[in-house]
């Protein structure tokens, strides 16, 4: 039984009426929320916004400070796990990291969320972020990629696709999949063996995985599926106040790849495509579930636990390989399009267009209360390490140049103990 149906079976469909039970062993809703975030997926963005809704919300916001070390050591998932695992409830856990399994180390699995986009634009954007940075700190790629040479800096995306240099080829640009498959080696290795177990997880183990350029939609969906951390998302996201605050996690520098540059490097990410297109179904299916209004209808042949609609790569023919990439050309740049649309409507404060709302989502705008939640303090229910950080970039360890401290003790053992703490020694 995959996790939705298994919510949907248990009854665990969360009123947002219910109250939080003293005994957290008996929680009507999930207690334990990870976030393994995908980089450049608009996860500073989401942070963001979790930290608002953890105060409004009354839960527990736990970040990592470990931005560049994904994939660990057994002994390091262990360690992990545990301290996680012992968070005061109901918490929120993220941090970029491939999926972890829990059952495996004799725990409670905690409810798995994530959101992903298009790999293309995925990959743009970490590859401008790494040398440009984005507005709040156009400096910092700096710091992230101090060792950086000019000449790289400064490479073209045509000239890197095209000439196949390592950070636009496989297996640097297999980086989706490797979050939703797990800590097997196997998982880094482009291919049929690491995408269907990353589908299998996303089955098993995810109430929901976000599509980014649906995140308002993304939104709608958490508030319906985990209430007593997203009630409200919509709106706040919506607010003019907050609006503003998501405008400096933009990438600068941004610049369209040419067209042979683009087919290029969609043949090369086609495991990627195929689970975005997966993901992307399944994501219209909850939607088409829970009764949004514009959601798209699902295929016939789709269903939960069938991935039989999904031809896999090898088997398809070149000209049809060849349509595809067209399409998808076409595709990347209406988004870019669209995309440019919609960051001049941010810049003007503009909301976007209302869509589907839910009865615990009245929309309407609250300035003054989402200005002071922005410029307080941390909240004591928010535990985090990041003294202020909102990182997102955590591309593989040989890509980041900076060296990752030895052992655990630096990015394993202080990554959670210190939230352990109750509030009043906060």
């Amino acid at each position: 039984m995959n996790k939705q149906t298994q919510i949907f079976a248990q009854g665990k469909f969360y009123s947002s009426d219910s109250a939080f039970s003293q005994n957290n062993k008996d929680l009507p809703f999930p207690s334990q929320v990870f976030y393994n975030r995908v980089g450049k997926c608009g996860s500073r963005t989401l942070v963001q916004l979790m930290r608002i809704l953890a105060e409004k919300n009354a839960f527990t916001f736990a970040t990592s400070n470990v931005h560049n070390k994904t994939r660990l050591h057994h002994v390091e998932q262990e360690e992990l796990m545990k301290n996680i695992s012992a968070l005061k409830k109901p918490f929120l856990y993220t941090r970029h990291v491939h999926f972890l399994d829990f059952n495996r180390f004799g725990m409670e699995q905690p409810t798995y969320i994530n959101i992903i986009r298009d790999p293309i634009s995925r990959f743009l954007s970490s590859y401008f972020f790494r040398r440009f940075g984005d507005r709040r700190n156009e400096q910092s790629h700096i710091v992230r990629t101090p060792n950086m040479k000019m000449e790289e800096r400064l490479l073209s995306i045509d000239k890197c696709i095209l000439q196949s240099f390592p950070e636009c080829n496989n297996p640097k640009i297999f980086y989706i999949i490797p979050y939703f498959c797990g800590q097997d080696p196997r998982c880094r290795e482009p291919g049929i063996w690491a995408l269907t177990q990353a589908k299998e997880n996303v089955m098993r183990n995810y109430l929901l995985v976000g599509i980014l350029e649906e995140l308002e939609d993304t939104l709608l969906l958490l508030q319906r599926l985990l209430p007593h951390y997203f009630k409200n998302a919509a709106s706040i996201y919506n607010d003019p106040a907050y609006l503003m605050l998501g405008n400096d996690t933009v990438t600068v520098k941004k610049a369209s790849p040419s067209l042979p540059a683009l087919q290029v490097l969609h043949e090369r990410m086609r495991w990627e495509y195929d689970f975005y297109y997966f993901a992307r179904d399944q994501f219209n299916l909850m939607k088409h579930k829970m009764g949004l209004k514009g959601a798209a209808q699902p295929n016939d042949a789709v269903n939960e636990m069938s991935f039989s609609h999904y031809q896999e790569p090898e088997t398809k023919s070149k000209e049809s390989i060849t349509r595809s990439n067209q399409r998808r050309v076409q595709i990347l740049v209406e988004e870019e399009e669209e995309d440019n649309n919609n960051e001049k409507k941010r810049n003007t404060g503009l909301r976007t267009e209302d869509f589907g709302r839910g009865e615990d989502d009245p929309g309407g705008y609250i300035d003054d209360e989402i200005k002071d939640l922005i410029s307080k303090e941390t909240p004591k229910n928010i535990l985090d390490v990041e003294s202020g950080r909102h990182d997102e970039y955590s591309e593989d360890e040989e890509m980041v140049k900076k060296e990752e401290p030895h052992g655990i003790q630096n990015n394993v053992d202080t990554d959670v103990t210190h939230w352990l703490k109750d509030d009043s020694q906060q």
